[in-house]
């Protein structure tokens, strides 16, 4: 059998390679084309996207609105206290009403307040040369020494107070007298001190002024009968004037002679009307020196001895004056034992807010108490040593007030944040919230319309639909909205907030 020739090259195994290496170049050909764009090509693809609008899910929920502010913790009513005048001497005091006026030695502080005591009504503040400062409840301050004859509000708020004490005057008439003397002396020795009563150097002024009266007394018996002689001496009108003093219109026998000469009666007459005359003027003189220093005379109460305070018990706070301080201007602060909590907010959001609203306040170690608004603005008491009024606060978003910032005071429960007292504190004031649960969006989602209408845009579909709407409540960057008649709006639309 004859066998067929063979071709060069036609094995299977060659014509396998040479079919596979067309088949890669062809690809890579089809790989290159595609991969090669033409310049608009490249140009199309460097395009930013299409624009979309930002949207926002609308929300249902209840929104409650509220002021934030920064405040600090601290003991209310604060009230620095001064003395109204000196103390009475270590012995006793001076008849003159103005304790210590002669003394050459400056009055010290011989015991300073104490820092953080509760003071009670007659408690002693301090010392002051050895005399005590005490502390009573009243409104009116000390402003003098109150003492016999003296009257006034000021003299009936320490009746008052001295029957409070279980020192009863008598009748809190307003009038200083000898019961009102008798108390003082007994409060003093009780809180063991001795009243400012009379001295030794008083009781002999007193003996001298007596006995000075005494005296223009004899003189003026004397000008109205003189010679000793009975007879003439006109007494029908000598006697019986002011203070058994012989009267005024006494003229020593003028119409009396008792010689029964008629001549008698010139230089003689004369002369006896001028010694009469200058009698009664010494007796008259000697009275009223008497009775001036009478009116002083007896158990008084200095104006520096007692600190009228509007409320009582009070915690001194701070003792401004030192043991050995001359006690001029304020020696001490004294605040009520409730602890408040003072802050300020920005006078748009002070509009906002009025007293008895509910408040919020924590503290830096985290505590959280409810508490009230007690003073606003001027109600609110002031004190130059806190720093309340340098801090700024803010509402809902964190703006600024661009005006000055109002005073705020907040009352908390007795007992709570007394060991938080000094701290700084986070307060937060509710002033309205919603009904409920209410439709909500973005502040950004709103916008008011050339018509002055509020709007939201909503996204539906891809396109964006204007909708007219309400207006409500805004708190915590949300607003209530509530759809306009005939639109419709649900939770879970999609409101613009931007594009």
């Amino acid at each position: 059998m004859r066998k067929r020739p063979r071709l060069i090259g036609t094995r299977p195994g060659q014509l396998t390679v040479v079919v596979a290496a067309v088949a890669l170049v062809g690809a890579g050909g089809w790989f290159a084309g595609s991969r090669m764009q033409s310049p608009a090509d490249a140009a199309a693809a460097h395009q930013p996207p299409k624009a979309r609008p930002v949207t926002v899910t609308v929300e249902r929920r209840a929104l409650t609105a509220s002021v934030v502010a920064q405040g600090s913790v601290g003991f209310g009513s604060p009230r620095k206290v001064t003395l109204a005048g000196l103390v009475g001497s270590p012995d006793s005091g001076s008849g003159s009403g103005n304790p210590g006026a002669g003394d050459d030695v400056a009055q010290r502080v011989t015991k300073a307040p104490a820092a953080g005591v509760e003071l009670k009504e007659g408690d002693v503040l301090m010392q002051v040369s050895g005399r005590p400062v005490l502390v009573l409840r009243g409104t009116v301050p000390m402003y003098r020494t109150l003492g016999p004859g003296a009257s006034g509000d000021d003299v009936r708020q320490l009746q008052q107070a001295l029957t409070r004490l279980g020192f009863n005057p008598g009748s809190a008439n307003g009038t200083y007298g000898q019961s009102d003397a008798a108390a003082v002396s007994r409060w003093y020795k009780s809180k063991g001190y001795r009243a400012m009563e009379p001295t030794v150097a008083d009781k002999q002024q007193l003996g001298t002024l007596e006995a000075a009266v005494t005296t223009a007394q004899q003189a003026l018996l004397a000008a109205q009968n003189p010679g000793g002689d009975s007879g003439g001496t006109g007494g029908s009108k000598g006697t019986g004037g002011s203070k058994g003093t012989g009267g005024s219109e006494g003229t020593g026998g003028s119409e009396g002679a008792g010689s029964g000469s008629g001549g008698g009666a010139g230089a003689g007459g004369d002369t006896a009307k001028l010694q009469l005359k200058s009698a009664q003027q010494q007796l008259d003189a000697a009275d009223a020196a008497l009775s001036a220093f009478q009116a002083g005379y007896g158990t008084k109460v200095p104006a520096g001895e007692v600190v009228f305070l509007p409320d009582l018990p009070a915690r001194l706070d701070k003792a401004t004056a030192k043991t050995g301080d001359t006690p001029s201007g304020p020696v001490a602060t004294v605040t009520s034992s409730k602890v408040v909590v003072q802050a300020v907010v920005p006078a748009q959001d002070a509009k906002l807010l009025h007293k008895g609203m509910r408040a919020r306040v924590e503290t830096t170690d985290g505590t959280t108490v409810d508490g009230e608004v007690v003073a606003l603005a001027d109600d609110v008491p002031k004190d130059d040593s806190t720093d309340a009024g340098k801090q700024q606060g803010t509402s809902d978003g964190g703006s600024e007030g661009t005006s000055a910032p109002v005073p705020v005071q907040i009352s908390v429960p007795a007992g709570k944040l007394t060991k938080n007292a000094t701290e700084s504190a986070k307060v937060t004031i509710e002033v309205g919230s919603s009904d409920g649960k209410v439709l909500t969006v973005p502040v950004a989602a709103l916008h008011t319309s050339a018509d002055e209408k509020a709007r939201v845009q909503v996204l539906r579909g891809g396109k964006v639909v204007d909708l007219p709407v309400e207006a409500g409540l805004s708190a915590d960057g949300q607003v209530e909205v509530t759809p306009s008649s005939g639109v419709a709006l649900k939770a879970g639309d999609q409101v613009v907030v931007g594009r």
